[in-house]
């Protein structure tokens, strides 16, 4: 059994709390919000958060940070504009030996560091790793089989974590590639965005199908650009989060999508969903194209439609209008 401390109390960071109570495992949840725990502590359950899971008595609740001592591990989930604050909050009670766990995915606004960059400043004493891949929180607490993948720069610390928290209905698997897992679950939601508005527009499959196609080939360039390794994005923390992400329901990120598609403005779009990544992350996407000189057009597209006021067909028509080329463009051009 190991000693588990959860910052955050949204959907995700409570489906990991059930999860892992469920594996035997004791869980303490943080969160910033008193009337959150006391909704828990009165029903049993966060429905405007995670609907329809009961929350087992046995998981403590509390508002004091301090909770995370002497963890063995210490998951962070909560969303990426936050992680900064929060984990300077946490550092001065996080003991040495615990290994911080984070399962945000996205880019740091502005300064376009990644999660596991931002948690190594924040605890420059302790292992950090990344949990990711394809697994909404809807599923995950109700014990649906989720498999994901868990990266660190320190082989045994993700070996740890993968023995931890692997069970009957969770299957971790590890990877070594931190920068292409993390950038797989960021820039996923970017194309997930534009799935999204696909499908409020009323086009088909085939147009999805090409969208995310063409999507991961977008997300592969830009992770390769950054230092990834190019098989990464072909696994879980790639095509696997992609496809659970652009076609359900459960996806924020593609719920907004669909309103502007249907005309709904961006901004009111994600006001009416909540936390949506992609929107974000579009811009960040967008800025480390622009500075590391790589071409996206799919994310540029995108970035169009949400920040200066271009209208969803426009960039449907933009793409589809684009010059035509080989498919393996890269590959065709070092033979010649």
């Amino acid at each position: 059994m190991a000693d588990i401390a959860i910052l955050g109390s949204g959907g995700f960071g409570l489906s990991l709390a059930v999860m892992c109570h469920n594996g035997g495992h004791k869980v303490v949840v943080w969160s910033k919000f008193q009337d959150e725990i006391d909704t828990i502590l009165r029903t049993g359950s966060l429905k405007a958060k995670l609907p329809g899971v009961k929350i087992p008595r046995e998981i403590t609740l509390t508002t004091d940070i301090s909770c995370v001592k002497d963890k063995d591990l210490v998951l962070v989930g909560i969303p990426t504009s936050f992680i900064r604050g929060v984990c300077q909050e946490a550092a001065p009670h996080i003991s040495k030996n615990s290994i911080i766990v984070n399962t945000a995915k996205g880019l740091e606004n502005g300064t376009l560091k990644t999660m596991s960059t931002v948690m190594r400043e924040c605890f420059p004493d302790n292992t950090v790793a990344i949990l990711t891949g394809p697994s909404h929180a809807e599923e995950l607490a109700r014990g649906i089989p989720t498999t994901v993948v868990v990266a660190s720069e320190d082989r045994n610390a993700a070996n740890f974590v993968q023995e931890v928290l692997s069970n009957q209905t969770f299957r971790v698997y590890v990877n070594d590639d931190v920068i292409g897992c993390e950038l797989g679950g960021a820039l996923k939601n970017v194309i997930a965005l534009a799935a999204g508005v696909i499908d409020g527009l009323g086009m088909g499959d085939n147009t999805k199908a090409a969208l995310m196609t063409r999507g991961i080939k977008e997300i592969r360039t830009l992770g390769v650009a950054m230092g990834a390794k190019s098989e990464t994005f072909a696994g879980l923390s790639g095509i696997g989060d992609l496809i659970v992400t652009c076609c359900s329901m459960h996806s924020r990120n593609r719920r907004a999508g669909i309103l502007i598609g249907k005309g709904v403005s961006p901004a009111e779009a994600v006001e009416q969903v909540g936390t949506v990544e992609g929107y974000v992350c579009t811009q960040n996407a967008y800025d480390l194209g622009k500075k590391l000189g790589v071409e996206l057009p799919i994310t540029e597209q995108l970035y169009s439609l949400l920040f200066e006021g271009e209208k969803p067909y426009d960039a449907l028509k933009n793409l589809m209008g684009r010059p035509v080329k080989n498919e393996t463009e890269e590959q065709f051009l070092a033979r010649r």
